[in-house]
């Protein structure tokens, strides 16, 4: 999400601290060791949490509570499991492992590997019962203490990911995984060490399947007729989420294909000739230019077209093969205007949308009848929601097969063909394709009826906290790229992507929680392709995501993540929210959203809210949001220096952004511009919210476009909302993630208006706002003038940086060089204003409501004129922009961003 996670809190999940669990003992027969009951109530007994952690073959990591002094501790295994604690003794059969305390706890490696375990006691199995532990591990695990006297003083469950690593993940990394063909044969296999059981039921057969005990995969090999069935893993596991043993029928988390609503995988194999479109192997792709320079729009599948009257296919692929559609016509505006890349929001197989068109619910309502700030609207599109066609998509069911919604029919191949389809279309309109990939989370796990990955490996594909439940961080159940196996999946599916789909770069949702070697490993393995070998050249796929640092994992606490400053200097770039909060004012969560920014009327033309505080107050406020803005100009760069707005000389790294650095990027490309995405209100809701409520229609036109330049002359890469230069709005709705056609769906044609005033945005997220929101939605919504003005004046900003070489700059070193503010720190500088030298460019911000002059002493004498694509572009208003050579100064209407160009 763009600051904190989408349709979640941005609130951080509290580890549980169990160091009171009382440790148990356990026993090897079905007669309970009796406990004193003093000694129980001092120390609750419980196997149905895993507070012991097994993190290799040989060591047991653990906070068992009471006194170690002549305790005996123990590892016991029960194959169908029965293990229970009762009257604070243990019952059921089980085997014994023993353990043996370490002397000064884990290694200094092993706390290097586990730093969240650092305080953990450490015990070492007993090298005879090596050979026992595969066995141990595919049943219920309970660690246990008994004090000297026999007494059972503690016993939990235990997590297992790091022994199966240790164990399997040597060979099991190397496997391929899902179907695969061969002449005359198919082979599936599947990863499931500590599995019971695994058969396959295909074409109407149950198979048993093999396993390799080296790597842990089970493998059934069947005639070439399997391609193309469907298919589905009966597993026999021990699943501690429900403490039995049971028999899950699942589908491959490596599914190529699916049927309906993935009920089953299919044996498909994406290398035959009959999925390939016309012109598919031999397909041309735009030109891939530096990371740098990427100019992104950030477009949701189903808003694009589902209602565009002029698109044949509405909320499809293949929409986007629609030439002569609206939406097609204007996003090849922007491709030759300098956009080079279309964001595709999540288009792998979600697990929140029926796929079927006859299943998919729609609003019993007429509700364009409904006044446009009315609670009728909201009501219905809500009732509809659970059963709908519409969902941003981060609910990843299976992630390597395109979504079944988006297919003129979900049932088979489909899919796979017109999602090439897609990227064929959007290549051909000169804009290359990224997907927004979801590897953080999954839309269910334990033995819930949309989990795969934890009914195949209970415990191992989801991060656990310290009492073994799931972590939810992210909203659902988080994901442990950390592990072996899911870092592979990540990889490997990324990978598939790339090659059989040509996507031309990813985009990664909530990045932070994945370690920074699981991205890099990715860049590895896409860099490994070449056209020769795999149809594509992976050192030209672009790479970005969300680098915050929240959650379990925040601060380095159990890896090094991909966060924001671990990137730097990676070439993945990462969002900044930055620019984004001083641009808008505030941040996503405010109590108020009337606080106001830079391009939000901030100090120089206030609103009514008193969250903005004094005069006084407001004027700081904005200086050093400017000072933010400059950062962000340069690209969010650590090592940056220049004047701030107090007079101090300092480094990007020493502006603060409420606690942190503002700059922590070491090149341009590490940081990622935006003003406006998916997440939180439209930049048109947020200026609707912050600017004064008397602001015109014109004038409000006018600010997004200089909200939106900040992004869009900054040096590294930038992203757009889709919309956003056409004023786009989903009527104040800062979570719009389920809120359907009505709210979402992008308008093309201006005449229909830019989405604002459709009612009180769904309660569920936006009731509190409701009070705000109301007075602005009967306002007049924007009409063509003001919607086409908008995105006229930004495709002449996207033609100039797109063509001048000042926003090019590869390295901090030439920024430093080029890019100065001449007027920051200084008497001169205008609160409201911003003045940047950028080689032959001056670029001035003017978000005051006043015309401004900027006298630039550098440039006095000589000759600049405003740029001539400005000169004769959309934006009436910038002609009126002027320069005065004998003084160096540049007169800039209000609520204008003016680019001057020497000579």
């Amino acid at each position: 999400m763009t600051g904190s996670p989408r349709r979640r809190t941005a609130a951080t999940v509290a580890l549980a601290l169990l160091a009171t669990a009382a440790p148990l003992t356990l026993t090897a027969s079905a007669t309970p060791l009796v406990a004193p009951a003093a000694a129980v109530a001092a120390a609750p007994l419980d196997v149905t949490k895993s507070a012991a952690q097994w993190i290799d073959r040989d060591t047991l990591a653990w906070k068992p509570a009471g006194s170690a002094e002549g305790a005996v501790h123990a590892l016991r295994y029960a194959p169908d499991g029965g293990l229970t604690v009762k009257d604070g003794a243990l019952h059921g059969e089980a085997e014994r492992l023993s353990l043996t305390p370490v002397e000064g706890g884990l290694t200094d490696a092993q706390r290097a590997k586990y730093p969240h375990l650092k305080g953990y006691a450490a015990f070492h199995l007993d090298p005879r019962d090596r050979d026992r532990v595969r066995e141990a591990l595919t049943g219920q695990l309970v660690a246990t203490r008994h004090t000297a006297d026999g007494t059972l003083a503690a016993a939990t469950g235990v997590q297992t990911q790091g022994v199966l690593d240790d164990l399997y993940s040597d060979r099991a990394t190397r496997a391929a995984l899902g179907p695969s063909f061969a002449p005359g044969r198919t082979t599936l296999a599947v990863w499931a060490p500590t599995a019971q059981r695994v058969s396959l039921e295909i074409g109407g057969r149950t198979v048993t399947m093999r396993r390799d005990h080296t790597s842990g995969v089970w493998t059934a090999t069947g005639p070439a007729s399997w391609a193309g069935k469907s298919y589905r893993y009966v597993v026999q596991v021990w699943a501690p989420s429900v403490q039995k043993v049971v028999t899950n029928k699942v589908t491959d988390p490596y599914s190529t294909a699916l049927t309906a609503d993935s009920r089953r995988s299919l044996a498909v194999d994406l290398d035959d000739p009959k999925l390939a479109p016309k012109g598919w192997s031999t397909l041309r792709k735009p030109a891939a230019a530096p990371a740098r320079e990427a100019q992104i729009q950030e477009l949701h599948i189903r808003d694009f077209s589902v209602e565009d009257r002029t698109n044949e296919h509405p909320g499809e692929y293949l929409a986007f093969t629609d030439e002569d559609s609206d939406g097609m016509r204007h996003l090849r505006e922007l491709a030759r205007s300098g956009t080079s890349y279309v964001h595709l929001l999540p288009a792998f197989d979600i697990g929140t949308i029926p796929e079927r068109k006859d299943q998919q619910a729609s609003p019993d309502c007429d509700l364009g009848s409904y006044a446009p700030d009315s609670e009728a609207q909201q009501d219905c599109v809500s009732k509809a929601a659970p059963k709908d066609a519409y969902n941003w998509g981060y609910d990843p069911l299976h992630y390597t097969v395109p979504e079944g919604s988006y297919a003129s029919d979900p049932d088979g191949t489909r899919r796979t063909v017109e999602f090439r389809r897609m990227v064929q279309a959007l290549n051909g309109s000169g804009l290359r394709t990224v997907m927004d990939v979801v590897y953080n989370h999954t839309v269910a796990s334990g033995q819930a009826d949309k989990s795969v990955l934890d009914k195949i490996v209970p415990g191992y594909y989801q991060r656990l906290l310290e009492d073994g439940t799931v972590a939810t961080s992210t909203c659902c159940a988080n994901t442990a790229p950390e592990n072996a196996m899911m870092g592979k999946l990540v990889v490997d599916s990324l990978v598939t992507w790339a090659k059989q789909y040509k996507v031309d770069g990813f985009r990664f949702d909530l990045m932070g929680h994945h370690p920074k070697a699981n991205i890099l490993a990715v860049r590895k393995a896409l860099d490994a392709l070449t056209p020769e070998k795999d149809g594509v050249d992976g050192k030209k796929i672009l790479l970005y995501g969300e680098g915050w640092n929240f959650g379990e994992i925040a601060d380095d606490a159990r890896f090094e993540q991909a966060t924001q400053k671990n990137m730097a200097g990676t070439g993945i770039a990462t969002f900044s929210d930055r620019a984004r909060d001083a641009v808008r004012g505030g941040g996503p969560f405010d109590e108020d959203p009337g606080v106001q920014g830079f391009a939000s009327g901030l100090f120089t033309d206030p609103n009514s809210s008193k969250a903005n505080g004094t005069p006084a107050e407001q004027k700081a406020r904005l200086l050093h949001y400017q000072d933010l803005i400059k950062v962000g100009l340069t690209g969010n760069l650590a090592g940056y220096t220049f004047k701030d707005s107090s007079g101090r000389t300092v480094k990007g790294s020493e502006v603060d952004y409420n606690g942190a650095p503002a700059g922590y990027a070491a090149d341009p490309g590490d940081a990622l511009a935006y003003a406006d995405a998916h997440d939180n209100e439209t930049l048109y809701d947020a200026l609707a919210f912050k600017l004064p409520a008397t602001t015109s229609p014109a004038d409000r036109a006018r600010m997004q476009v200089l909200a939106m330049a900040t992004a869009a002359l900054s040096q590294g890469p930038a992203l757009s909302q889709a919309g956003t230069d056409l004023l786009r709005s989903k009527s104040l709705d800062r979570n719009s993630y389920d809120s359907g056609d009505w709210f979402n769906a992008l308008h093309w044609d201006c005449r229909d208006g830019n989405g604002f005033g459709r009612g009180l945005p769904p309660a569920a997220d936006n009731k509190d706002k409701w009070p705000y929101a109301r007075p602005l939605l009967a306002r007049a919504a924007p009409g063509c003038e003001e919607i086409n003005g908008t995105s006229a004046a930004y495709q002449d900003l996207l033609k100039i940086r797109s063509t001048a070489p000042e926003f090019k700059l590869a390295t901090a070193q030439e920024v430093q060089k080029a890019l100065a503010f001449p007027l920051s720190g200084t008497a001169a500088e205008t609160p409201g204003v911003i003045t940047m030298t950028l080689g032959d460019l001056v670029v001035v911000l003017n978000a005051t409501p006043q015309e401004q002059q900027q006298r630039v002493e550098s440039a006095q004498g000589t000759s600049y004129g405003l740029h001539p694509v400005q000169a004769s572009g959309g934006d009436e208003t910038v002609k009126s922009a002027r320069y005065e050579a004998s003084s160096g100064t540049f007169t800039v209407p209000g609520r204008t961003v003016a680019v001057f160009t020497r000579g």
